[in-house]
């Protein structure tokens, strides 16, 4: 298996950053995954962080060194992941559960899967051009499919930023799966929080995707949209992958150039990072060491519940 990745994730003109973004393989499978955080101070960070590396240690138990059923294993995941926010929000008696929008992904044997709950989105591009995007679960999703507004005015609309399907909300999510869909040498997946796509076309996204590698072609979609939303600006997240390649350095596209091929049977790559302490918005208490130490504890212990 050879693909090139590159994340990258930044706090735009909010005050913390709430987005959370990972990615794991064994030597045949790769799993991809952002989330949006929603909540309180320091709780959307929470839901996020948990969502991610929950996804991410199911992965790692389950791809052995490939799933069994990627899209049974997708819904499974975010299905837990709704749980385990649900159990920490009622352990902490937290008046607003926090929440968050995930999408995810995994190729293996050729073979791209994908699932999302709200608006974080996927991209698959070849040679440029966008082949397909998940839809989001939002508001002006419905009124663009009802013909009510164009797919413009969907940047614009007073209420875009309403969605109706999260994890850790009071119903159980709806996760959206996709096909089985094969994947070509040079394809591109590109998973993001709204943060980044709702200032950018596809076009824009394709175009650039397919101009420079990774490494360059992510930090410029950072630039174009950070630069769009401004001050208020939201967090801006994404992972990208290119399928195929030569391992280090590979192809044309760049990114973190990876060959499985001398990886044992039993062993994972992961890049995660840790949670870390936000910077305190006006008026509001900072979060201090021992609630981070806490919170990843707590978070731990959600996981060992949840995951297998």
């Amino acid at each position: 298996m050879k693909f090139s990745i590159y994340q990258s994730s930044r706090q735009g003109g909010r005050k913390y950053n709430q987005d959370r973004v990972a990615y794991s393989y064994s030597k045949e499978a790769l799993l991809m995954v952002v989330a949006d955080g929603m909540g309180g101070h320091f709780h959307g960070e929470i839901a996020a962080q948990m969502t991610v590396q929950l996804v991410a240690e199911m992965f790692q138990k389950q791809a052995r060194p490939i799933l069994r059923d990627p899209l049974f294993f997708l819904d499974e995941a975010m299905h837990a992941a709704h749980e385990a926010i649900s159990d920490y929000s009622a352990e902490n008696e937290l008046l607003e559960s926090p929440r968050t929008t995930c999408v995810a992904a995994v190729i293996q044997r050729d073979m791209a899967y994908w699932a999302h709950v709200g608006d974080s989105r996927l991209y698959f591009f070849r040679q440029g051009r966008l082949l397909t995007r998940s839809q989001d679960h939002s508001r002006v999703q419905q009124l663009f499919e009802q013909g009510r507004i164009t797919e413009a005015q969907m940047t614009t609309h007073p209420e875009r930023n309403k969605i109706y399907n999260c994890l850790g909300g009071m119903i159980p999510p709806e996760v959206d799966l996709s096909k089985r869909t094969p994947i070509e040498a040079g394809d591109i997946l590109m998973l993001c929080s709204d943060g980044l796509w709702s200032t950018l076309s596809a076009n824009e996204i394709g175009s650039i995707l397919n101009a420079y590698p990774l490494e360059q072609a992510i930090p410029e979609l950072m630039d174009h949209s950070e630069l769009r939303g401004g001050q208020d600006g939201d967090n801006l997240s994404a992972i990208a992958m290119t399928w195929g390649g030569t391992g280090v350095g590979a192809g044309s596209k760049g990114g973190t150039g990876v060959s499985t091929e001398a990886m044992p049977l039993d062993s994972f790559t992961t890049r995660l990072d840790a949670l870390h302490a936000p910077r305190p918005a006006a008026g509001e208490a900072p979060v201090t060491d021992d609630d981070i130490e806490k919170a990843i504890a707590e978070i731990q212990l959600a996981i060992q519940k949840y995951s297998k």
